[in-house]
């Protein structure tokens, strides 16, 4: 079963910086766009940051703008999810997400994301 695979994820405390890295374990089709996702207990999933394919188009949810940054490494068919200055609020498993067709979509419509990881905790402690 092809998936995508999420690492890096840990416990912080405020202030520190976790990377995140996400691939895919089979084949998937080249994705107009990639996203990370979270989800915090008792919350909805809601979006954090997308790519598209070779990385000019670049979105972040407000509530990480300076402090997130999505990048890919088309040679490894990996993306990354850099996270500074984190916060409490960050703590959420976090989610890769590829689109799996070229064709423009709403990158934030999670619906439109047919290639879904596990996911990887992140915990950041005041």
């Amino acid at each position: 079963q092809v998936q995508l695979v999420e690492s890096g994820g840990g416990s912080v405390q405020a202030g520190g910086s976790l990377r995140l890295s996400c691939s895919a374990s089979g084949y998937i089709p080249r994705s107009y766009f990639m996203g990370w996702f979270r989800q915090a207990p008792g919350k909805e999933r809601e979006g954090v940051a997308v790519i598209n394919t070779g990385g000019i188009i670049t979105a972040y949810a407000d509530s990480v703008k300076g402090r997130f940054t999505i990048s890919q490494d088309n040679a490894k068919n990996t993306v990354y999810l850099q996270m500074n200055s984190l916060k409490p609020e960050d703590t959420a498993m976090y989610y890769c997400a590829a689109q799996g067709t070229m064709t423009w979509i709403q990158p934030w419509s999670q619906a439109q994301y047919k290639y879904w990881g596990q996911g990887t905790q992140v915990t950041v402690s005041s």
